[in-house]
């Protein structure tokens, strides 16, 4: 766990990869490192469809957000592991539909802190803060969070791609236990991660677990389907990220296999 205490310029590694920075590459970001581009391409050269899994978990973002404040009447979120900016962030989704929603977005990666400012454009009825802490440290989330949302109200609470970040042994089930806790009923949960399912997916983390400092942990979809335990799942439930609610002709693009899965949960 990183030391949010420390000058985000300490913090900086630009000679390992990291995952924010990784994904950023596979998303055609500029915002990153030779290697960063050096574990992304190795992950395409075992995986070429990696990509896609990117572009798909960043419209599965739209499309939750859309339906939260769309029609659950979600206007505050606690967005965890946001990464670092692109098109269609939580605030710029959520804001098109109802002007005034809220959003704090956390995450403890020194470069996603410099491009904080771009996260914190907010139109002048709604607002967004930022907060640099690990998801390990839910009680300072929640505290920090508190400060911009009003934690009496139902909150969107998103953990897109961040659960795998944490082993098994760190129990992420009861971390996300503790997050909606916090949480008022009729928050709700939205949540993505890699299954392993693919064997070509499972050895291209393979080979990006061995040269990262941070581990990234597939697992099995009944496994991710588990974080929404005491939840009430939005339909269709914990599926294909591709086929979560999809547009018109956006269903099944990825196969069968695709080893991406998410979902939506309400909390009661």
């Amino acid at each position: 766990m990183s030391d949010h205490r420390q000058p985000p310029a300490d913090r900086l590694r630009t000679d390992v990869p990291h995952s924010a920075r990784v994904w950023n590459y596979l998303l055609g970001g500029k915002d990153n490192y030779p290697a960063d581009a050096e574990a992304g391409e190795m992950i395409v050269h075992v995986f070429p469809d990696i990509a896609n899994i990117a572009r798909d978990q960043r419209a599965f973002l739209a499309r939750a957000v859309g339906f939260l404040t769309g029609e659950a009447g979600i206007t505050q979120f606690l967005d965890i592991g946001t990464g670092l900016p692109t098109a269609d962030n939580t605030h710029e989704v959520a804001q098109r539909t109802a002007p005034d929603s809220r959003i704090v977005y956390v995450d403890n990666d020194p470069l996603v802190l410099t491009h904080a400012r771009a996260l914190l454009t907010s139109t002048p009825e709604g607002a967004c803060a930022y907060v640099d802490a690990d998801v390990r440290d839910t009680g300072r989330v929640i505290e920090e969070a508190a400060r911009t949302l009003d934690l009496r109200r139902p909150v969107g609470l998103m953990l897109l791609g961040i659960m795998g970040q944490l082993p098994d042994d760190e129990d992420p089930w009861t971390l996300v236990g503790q997050l909606m806790t916090a949480l008022p009923s009729g928050s709700h949960l939205a949540l993505t991660d890699g299954t392993d399912t693919s064997d070509t997916l499972n050895r291209a983390i393979e080979a990006y677990n061995a040269h990262a400092p941070s581990a990234y942990h597939l697992r099995g979809p009944a496994r991710i389907a588990a974080f929404f335990d005491g939840l009430e799942l939005v339909e269709p439930g914990v599926v294909r990220t591709s086929d979560w609610r999809p547009g018109p002709g956006g269903s099944g693009r990825d196969g069968p296999s695709s080893p991406a899965v998410g979902g939506v949960g309400r909390k009661p």
